[in-house]
């Protein structure tokens, strides 16, 4: 693209990408989850052209950008550019103070790892461009705005927690956070001797895009029968393993599965929030399993190279804990490993992962880091 020839950035923008502890699915039905950014982020660049409405993009991984008009925003065919313009259109409507600008993008966040590479592009834009035009926008807002852009224009009916932990988190800590009603905690994650580390399957299954939206169908679905017996419950947060237990024959099979799953990982939330602040390891490591195992079983969201990589760690003494991390069907796996034993439960896994699926599995160590950050250049 042309303006890369004179590009002169003059705000720069980290954007970091999220684990989430431990939590899944439960955003999008009001609960509990306990996130935290890493250090692995998509990197903005920033300059205002001098244009009114004129805007360039580009990505340094994609090699390839375009150009938009603020006042012709509508959806792309080119899926990770309704990332960016979800985004524009949600600041649009917000303020008239955004004007022509260029913007580069590089990221070192694995893409279909489970890493919300989506939320950090989203958040990383709008706090880059708040920054440079001075916008007025709260980290709230910028959180909000995030992930309404991702509803509509990408079509994926997320919560909030991506978003909230790409630009909220503190380093060193996770975030007890309520989705209803966004009240949060910094929890500090003391893990040592053990370390987190993640095993990247390579693999993106297709259908995690579509059963993601299926399963907040289904959840949706049971809180619309159990409403019939408890009008108080607005959400499945608010419905207990008592109250599922008396409409359960009123519930599909698969339907009571999935109400179980989110119940019992609203409570491991909870649990394990309490097992940290009581520097309790071998119970946090056991609720890991556990919740991998509803993960697997009860949402059906896990894939057969999550599964073999967990029960492979299951084998080994160093490993306290593992399950699949992100919406699912692929991704991460997350791992608390014995520090002195790192290296050899990587190599042993990347050996059985490769004669089982002929698939180069890639490890990296992840640590609980400061959210969404900038600095002026000039």
């Amino acid at each position: 693209m042309r303006f890369l020839e004179t590009f002169n950035p003059e705000l720069v923008v980290a954007s970091p990408g999220r684990i989430n502890l431990i939590g899944e699915h439960t955003d999008y039905n009001m609960g509990y989850v306990l996130p935290t950014a890493i250090e692995r982020k998509i990197v903005f660049k920033f300059q205002k052209n001098a244009s009114d409405r004129e805007c360039n993009i580009y990505s340094t991984g994609f090699k390839t950008g375009f150009k938009l008009n603020l006042d012709r925003i509508s959806k792309s065919e080119t899926e990770w550019e309704n990332y960016i313009l979800g985004v524009l259109h949600e600041i649009l409507k917000r303020t008239d103070k955004l004007q022509g600008f260029d913007c580069t993008i590089q990221s070192n966040l694995p893409s279909g790892s489970g890493l919300s590479s989506s939320a950090a592009l989203e958040c990383g834009l709008a706090f880059g461009l708040n920054e440079l035009f001075h916008l007025g926008l709260t980290k709230r807002d910028i959180v909000q705005l995030s992930q309404i852009a991702e509803r509509t224009y990408v079509g994926t009916e997320c919560g909030i927690m991506d978003q909230f932990a790409s630009v909220m988190s503190e380093a060193g800590h996770v975030i007890l956070l309520d989705c209803r009603s966004l009240e949060h905690r910094m929890i500090p994650i003391q893990l040592h001797p053990y370390k987190m580390v993640l095993l990247n399957t390579k693999v993106s299954h297709n259908l995690a895009s579509s059963e993601y939206n299926v399963r907040k169908h289904e959840c949706e679905q049971g809180v619309a029968v159990i409403q019939n017996y408890f009008p108080e419950v607005r959400s499945l947060r608010d419905v207990s393993k008592n109250m599922l237990d008396e409409c359960s024959d009123k519930l599909s099979h698969t339907v009571l599965k999935r109400c179980s799953f989110i119940i019992a990982e609203n409570e491991r939330v909870l649990q394990t929030a309490k097992a940290l602040e009581n520097h309790g390891l071998g119970l946090v490591g056991q609720l890991l399993y556990e919740a991998h195992e509803g993960i697997s079983t009860l949402y059906e969201v896990s894939c057969s190279e999550s599964d073999f990589l967990v029960e492979f760690a299951k084998t080994n003494p160093a490993v306290l804990g593992a399950r699949q991390t992100g919406g699912g069907f692929g991704g991460c796996t997350l791992n608390i490993v014995h520090q002195e034993a790192v290296s050899d439960f990587v190599k042993e896994a990347s050996l059985r992962y490769l004669e089982k699926f002929d698939i180069e599995l890639e490890a990296f160590e992840v640590y609980p880091s400061k959210g969404t950050t900038s600095f002026f250049s000039k």
